[in-house]
């Protein structure tokens, strides 16, 4: 079971680069048809260098270029099986845009017991940085672990 000594542990950072064919992917599954991310024209007349990505990208983004996806689960001992997503949260300092390179660093930011210990609440906060050392987000995301019952 995961407890407060977890707090603060810090995993493998992740290096991506934000390529134009994999967002186009990513917003065609999506269904995306927001000029902004695709026509040249929309994306200067918004005011980016580059095509933006959309808010949730940079969690696809980690996880695709990560080594170890979901290294915390591992690290801390979680069976996958007695996961649920809780929570999903993007705080944007700066946008994110086509040819940007990424550094995701994610921690434990806290542990929670719930329901007298049958469940666990983790938050895992990841900061992004470009490739000029710019915090450009924060993305957290909370995760649920089904705790097993006591014999």
């Amino acid at each position: 079971m995961v407890d407060q000594s977890a707090v603060g542990r810090e995993f493998t950072p992740v290096t991506a680069r934000v390529e134009p064919g994999r967002l186009r992917f990513f917003l065609d599954t999506l269904g995306e048809r927001n000029p902004v991310y695709r026509d040249e024209n929309a994306v200067r007349s918004a005011g980016y260098a580059a095509p933006p990505v959309p808010p949730t990208y940079l969690f696809c983004l980690e996880m695709m270029d990560a080594t170890i996806p979901f290294e915390f689960l591992s690290a801390l001992d979680i069976d996958l099986a007695r996961v649920l997503h809780g929570e999903q949260r993007f705080d944007y300092f700066a946008p994110v845009v086509v040819g940007d390179v990424l550094t995701f660093r994610p921690r434990v930011a806290s542990v929670t017991e719930k329901k007298g210990g049958a469940m666990t609440l983790i938050v895992v906060e990841t900061g992004v940085t470009n490739q000029d050392g710019a915090h450009m987000a924060n993305v957290s995301r909370t995760v649920v672990v089904r705790n097993p019952r006591p014999s």
